[in-house]
């Protein structure tokens, strides 16, 4: 369990990132190379390869060498992980949602047969 927090804590700071985000959303679409992701990033060549680190580092890519280009792909079953946790914590929302609105549905009829008998 506590590798599962680990993991997760470093998806999301890694997703904390505007640049990483766009990287990853540049990767969806399919493999790129490095200088592919830092064409139209503002930022040096330099600082996305610590960027693509990050990400990698984390598990949300992977990279892989061939002479001089880098190429990078996403790792679906990291984001996957990440859509689990979220999941998890919606339903758990919804439940109590639906909860609250049953009991102002019961208020509000309680309050409307109160005015009835009066």
């Amino acid at each position: 369990m506590l590798d599962q927090e680990e993991r997760l804590d470093g998806v999301f700071r890694a997703l904390s990132d505007s640049g990483r985000r766009r990287m990853l959303d540049r990767l969806i679409e399919g493999p790129a190379s490095v200088s592919d992701l830092a064409q139209p990033m503002p930022m040096t060549l330099a600082a996305v390869v610590q960027h693509v680190q990050v990400l990698e580092t984390t598990g949300l890519i992977v990279t892989e060498k061939v002479g001089r280009v880098r190429t990078c792909r996403i790792v679906e079953p990291a984001l996957r992980e990440v859509e689990q946790w979220i999941a998890e914590r919606r339903e758990l929302w919804e439940t109590r949602f639906d909860r609250l609105g049953e009991i102002l549905a019961e208020h509000h009829q309680d309050d409307h047969n109160n005015e009835e008998t009066s």
